[in-house]
């Protein structure tokens, strides 16, 4: 018997599955990805408090010997250990949980699909991490040295908490992360036919002053750090620019 498109199709697409079966194939999947988060916390635990000593290192290195972190409350050194070991245990998991996520959305995409959502993934993973990266080894030893050495005088002293310098750091590693994503997300734009490289280049002054309000919000209020951030950024809509015109949605004749 000759198998029909409709056939071919559903094999394509790893054959045919009811609702019932797509949610049980979810709970598979988050089952798995909640164990290896739960195994990368365990695991981060134990080493928790080295992980905090390695993402205040930029902090304490400004400080020098006379300069010490602080905790204002009994649970609060705890707390703080338990939230280190909580983000490193995903970051452990990572590659775990995008797993689980491509043998859940697989079996729904053609060939060509599954190669761009492969790409997309390990692409946008390598500028978030290279984000993340930049901001601790290039941006930090640059805003603390500004921030501890202009307002910190004899009569004020510099007494930071373990909770505060967590959720600052955190917060600005994210957002060098996801800043860093831009030629990721410029690339979906352009192959679904949004934007344009004539569009990008022509906005690219604005895109420029767009650059340096996010680099002022992002960082310390000095030009060092803001040029820190600015110029990486500015390159990487350069990139995507070039990038936009290698797989821009080319217009119909």
């Amino acid at each position: 018997m000759s198998t029909t498109a409709d056939e071919k199709i559903a094999e394509e697409l790893g054959g045919s599955m009811s609702l019932v079966d797509h949610l049980l194939e979810l709970r598979k999947r988050l089952l798995i990805s909640l164990g290896a988060v739960l195994g990368g916390f365990l695991i981060c635990w134990g080493v928790s408090e080295h992980i905090f000593h390695l993402l205040t290192r930029p902090l304490t290195h400004v400080l020098g010997d006379q300069g010490h972190m602080i905790f204002t409350a009994p649970h609060e050194a705890f707390m703080t250990y338990l939230k280190v070991a909580a983000i490193a245990g995903l970051l452990v998991a990572s590659p775990v949980i995008l797993w689980q996520i491509w043998r859940f959305v697989a079996p729904g995409l053609y060939l060509k699909e599954k190669t761009y959502f492969a790409a997309v993934v390990m692409v946008g993973t390598f500028f978030f991490v290279g984000g993340a990266l930049f901001g601790y080894f290039v941006v930090f030893p640059i805003g603390f040295e500004y921030f501890i050495d202009t307002f910190q005088t004899p009569e004020i002293v510099a007494m930071i908490t373990l909770k505060e310098y967590l959720s600052f750091a955190t917060s600005l590693l994210i957002a060098f992360g996801v800043t860093f994503e831009s030629p990721v997300f410029i690339f979906f734009l352009a192959r679904i036919g949004l934007v344009t490289p004539q569009w990008l280049w022509k906005n690219f002054r604005y895109a420029v002053l767009i650059i340096f309000v996010v680099a002022a919000i992002f960082t310390p209020a000095d030009a060092l750090s803001q040029m820190a951030l600015a110029v990486p950024l500015t390159v990487l809509y350069l990139l995507a620019t070039g990038l936009a015109y290698l797989v821009g949605k080319k217009k119909a004749a």
